[in-house]
């Protein structure tokens, strides 16, 4: 089994910051790209960032957020800085796994954090 929990959401005002941690754990061989999306009420889940080989942003946060890893604890994290209302939404940790050395690559999600950026 493999899991990834979320922590770090939270209530915050508009020009704020937080910081979201992602650890994976479990039966795992390898982990390539690691990565945060979100989705908002009524919307489509939306990628943030992911970083593998480097990073990428989503437009509306390139500036703002900064994506990292610590690949030896298997852990993503993202900061969110100058927050704004139209970042509320579920943040979810995302990464691709490898269980096993002969084993395919799967997409792992976890199961959220709320974030909520509002005065």
């Amino acid at each position: 089994q493999v899991q990834l929990v979320e922590s770090g959401g939270g209530l915050v005002q508009p020009g704020g910051s937080l910081r979201l941690s992602c650890v994976a754990s479990g039966s795992i061989f390898s982990i390539s790209a690691m990565g945060w999306y979100r989705q908002a009420p009524g919307k489509e889940r939306e990628l943030v960032a992911t970083i593998g080989s480097g990073a990428n942003y989503a437009d509306s946060v390139k500036g703002r957020f900064t994506i990292s890893r610590d690949n030896a604890k298997n852990m993503v994290y993202l900061q969110m800085n100058s927050l704004k209302p139209e970042d509320t939404a579920v943040y979810y940790c995302n990464a691709q796994i490898k269980r096993y050395y002969r084993g395919d690559w799967s997409d792992y999600w976890g199961q959220g954090t709320q974030v909520t950026v509002s005065s």
